[in-house]
């Protein structure tokens, strides 16, 4: 999402243009050429020479040739548009103080970097606020609940539990005091590192310069920046024809709050968000109907792993559904009426049912939050929304040529929309300014979803696999294993899941790894370490597990797999 290098006006500036960071660029090329570098593909090293004492004449040419390029691009970039400061008043600006900004400012104060974030919110952003923190405390208490209610599966465990109940306002207490005890320990990391906090809105002025301050025609406050990443984040996407009132008719944003659990509730969208709040609700005796307007639930995920889940998650317990449809209106409940919902059909439109619930909830994704942050004083252009960026992360203009110093991180970008993603994004933008190239390898970056039990996968799905090997010219095996063959897993009768990788046995490549059972969030990250340090199954097959655990589950998936050599 960042050009692959990046260069310095010119080197006699170099010095002055930083005077207050601990570090410094002595080369045209951000990269000394007598050195060996490894351009780190998150784990996947390919190692390349820039150049070395023995560099032939050509080459020696090609770089010079190269650096004049570069800096006519960066000197055509700003003419007209601005002029970059001389000196600056911070080695690094970041615009979003969430999980991704905060990430970001961490390893720049580490890499010695005089760094600024700025927040108009709270600290945290959606993930610590209106996101993962406080939904996972929600779904803690709906998997006690759930597991307290099985009266089968206390029985089977030798426990007598007398009837389970909860109280929703100390239910919500929890979520609430969660969210406010990481929202301070982040502040209180950044403030004991020296990370400068600036309260305000934060938009672009022009090449390296910032505004912040309030949402309106004053001023503000303007700093400037050797580099500046934009980590503002994103809010619930909310179709059109649908009037959200905050009580009945709600957002995750909403929900979160939990002020009350009504007796139905319809959640529109089955994605990881609306999964995960018909975990909540059913545990604390809702009644859910999806709403999905493809014709499966659970879009995105493995499709084999989606049928499984569907069969534990969603078939045993107080919930109905409807695919292929739209919710082209919903009307909150007032006066004593219920939310009514008018569907249609996804492929027709012709009108096909109207639901009369207590409640809805829109979880039909999230949406970038980048209005008002002044782009086009550098000549960039929103893409439905979503700062475009390159594979460093590093934004583009009209004509898709890299803007010097300015990156794009998180759910911004669209790249991937996981908070620990926009956090990697983070490090690996501050890696490049401070002189390592570093390419982060998506493919390799964990999800989870976060039921009971969980899902996660990392990689590609059987049938994105198998799209890509056809197109290369490579074959796919698949072998599975299950909970069941689990000891640990039988130990806490828990034996329902799978795990299922994707493989090349020509190579031993890991493809994807997908896992539905008891801790899938936790498995998941030897898979996605495997594939972010290049490990193949020939090698992993060899690692050694504790017995009796979890992890075991993939241990034999690995050792499962047949490689041709």
């Amino acid at each position: 999402m960042q050009s692959s290098l990046t260069l310095s006006l010119s080197q006699s500036a170099t010095a002055s243009t930083i005077p207050k960071s601990n570090y410094t660029l002595n080369h045209a090329l951000r990269f000394p050429p007598s050195k060996l570098i490894n351009l780190r593909f998150c784990g996947l090293r390919r190692e390349a020479f820039l150049g070395s004492s023995s560099l032939s004449r050509s080459q020696s040419l090609q770089n010079k040739t190269l650096s004049k390029k570069i800096n006519n691009a960066i000197s055509a970039s700003l003419s007209g548009n601005g002029s970059a400061p001389k000196s600056f008043d911070y080695d690094l600006i970041i615009i979003g103080a969430g999980v991704g900004g905060h990430g970001a400012a961490l390893h720049a104060v580490e890499k010695g970097l005089k760094t600024a974030i700025i927040e108009g919110d709270v600290v945290g952003g959606t993930c610590v606020n209106r996101g993962c923190v406080p939904s996972k405390a929600l779904l803690a208490v709906s998997g006690r609940m759930r597991e307290l209610q099985s009266e089968h599966h206390m029985k089977a465990l030798g426990l007598q539990v007398a009837a389970a109940g909860y109280d929703r306002q100390g239910v919500a207490d929890h979520a609430n005091n969660l969210a406010m005890k990481i929202r301070n320990n982040l502040t209180n990391s950044m403030k004991a590192l020296g990370v400068d906090i600036l309260t305000g809105f934060g938009s672009i002025l022009g090449p390296q310069t910032v505004r912040y301050g309030k949402l309106d025609d004053s001023p503000g406050n303007t700093v400037t920046a050797k580099d500046i990443i934009v980590a503002t984040g994103s809010v619930p996407f909310v179709p059109k024809g649908i009037e959200v009132d905050g009580k009945t008719v709600i957002t995750s944003d909403h929900a979160l709050k939990l002020e009350s659990v009504p007796d139905w509730i319809a959640i529109v969208g089955s994605g990881y968000i609306g999964l995960e709040f018909s975990d909540v609700y059913t545990a604390l005796g809702s009644e859910v109907t999806f709403i999905e307007a493809l014709d499966q639930l659970m879009p995105g995920f493995d499709p084999e792993i989606g049928k499984l889940a569907q069969r534990v998650l969603i078939n045993p317990r107080k919930i109905d559904y409807h695919t292929g449809v739209f919710a082209t209106k919903i009307t909150p409940a007032e006066n004593g009426k219920p939310v009514t919902i008018e569907l249609i059909d996804a492929r027709t439109k012709e009108p096909k049912d109207t639901l009369e619930v207590d409640a809805a909830l829109i979880a039909t994704g999230r949406a970038p939050f980048t209005k008002g942050l002044g782009l086009d004083n550098v000549q960039v252009a929103l893409k439905n929304g979503f700062v475009p960026v390159d594979e460093r992360m590093q934004v583009l203009n009209f004509e898709g040529n890299p803007v010097p110093h300015l990156y794009c991180i998180g759910d911004a970008n669209g790249k991937m929309m996981l908070a620990h993603a926009a956090s990697a994004q983070g490090i690996s933008v501050v890696e490049q300014i401070t002189g390592r190239d570093h390419v982060l390898n998506h493919l390799s970056i964990p999800a989870a979803c976060f039921t009971h039990p969980e899902i996660s996968m990392v990689g590609l799905t059987e049938p994105q696999a198998r799209e890509k090997a056809e197109k290369e010219g490579f074959e796919v095996s698949v072998t599975k294993t299950s909970f069941k063959a689990n000891t640990k897993a039988l130990a806490e009768n828990e034996g329902e899941g799978i795990a299922k990788l994707i493989y090349r046995p020509d190579n031993g490549e890991i493809l994807g790894v997908h896992i539905f059972g008891l801790h899938a969030a936790d498995l998941i990250h030897e898979a996605s370490n495997a594939i972010a340090l290049g490990t193949r199954i020939q090698d992993i097959k060899f690692a050694v597990h504790a017995h009796p655990t979890l992890s075991e589950v993939l241990d034999e998936l690995f050792k499962s797999a047949k490689v041709s050599f």
